[in-house]
């Protein structure tokens, strides 16, 4: 079973965000950038089925600019066995992102696609429902466990009331949650022997994909800082500021 692992280059979880100047965006000039976490998982899952037999081939694909090639080597470094870069130097929303893995999907043919449930640089959670949608296939979102029987799959869900647990025909697509496992850190051998795995490349207009952009960003602000906390002296004097101060009682 051949497995499609989504993943994105975003600023490093580590990182304080820090907004431009002209407030048109976040900067990323000279920031560390990586795998976004929830697709470090996502890699993960995918290796851990190979191992376990499972799955006979996992390609990584990612979509962005040519800097997007060092997130695939470190899926690679960690099991994936290629990769796919879609280049493009164009604003990518999920939309775009969903039809552009939909083309993908359709040259490569995969039974299973797994991505995370969201990018922690636009939290959108959107592009694994848009994927699945577009595609026609089943979709179990926010895994926390996923085994394969044959030709389905059962996924274990984090929903609002607890866990929930589907029934899915393959193929179909995953987006992964935080508990489902712990990815491993890539050694150096593996990370030498990812410099040797092909990677190809691919441009949005070759897919016969539009990715201009639906929504526009007018401002992008920092939250307001929050103001100094205040010692009180009594539990009078604090029912007292909280009434006629922060008026919350």
């Amino acid at each position: 079973m051949k497995l499609l692992v989504a993943v994105k280059r975003v600023v490093d979880f580590n990182v304080k965000v820090r907004v431009k100047a002209d407030k048109s965006g976040v900067e990323t000039a000279n920031v560390k950038m990586s795998m976004n976490p929830f697709d470090e998982i996502a890699v993960e899952e995918a290796v851990r089925m190979k191992e376990a037999g499972v799955a006979s081939e996992i390609v990584a694909v990612s979509l962005g600019v040519a800097q997007c090639q060092e997130t695939i080597r470190t899926a690679l470094a960690m099991g994936a066995d290629r990769g796919i870069l879609v280049q493009t130097d164009a604003e990518l929303q999920p939309l775009a992102v969903a039809k552009l893995l939909k083309a993908v999907i359709e040259k490569e043919q995969p039974k299973l696609v797994i991505l995370g449930k969201q990018a922690i640089d636009d939290d959108c959670n959107q592009t694994g429902q848009m994927l699945a949608a577009l595609l026609g296939w089943a979709q179990g979102t926010f895994a926390s466990k996923v085994k394969v029987e044959g030709e389905q799959l059962l996924v274990t869900r984090e929903v609002d009331g607890g866990l929930e647990t589907v029934r899915l025909k393959l193929p179909a697509v995953v987006t992964t949650d935080l508990r489902l496992n712990e990815p491993r850190y890539a050694s150096l051998p593996n990370i030498m022997k990812a410099k040797k795995k092909p990677i190809d490349t691919l441009t949005p207009e070759a897919l016969g994909v539009d990715v201009t952009p639906r929504l526009v960003t007018l401002k992008v602000e920092e939250p307001p800082k929050r103001q100094a906390g205040k010692k009180v002296g009594s539990v009078q004097e604090l029912l007292d500021k909280l009434r006629n101060e922060a008026r919350v009682i």
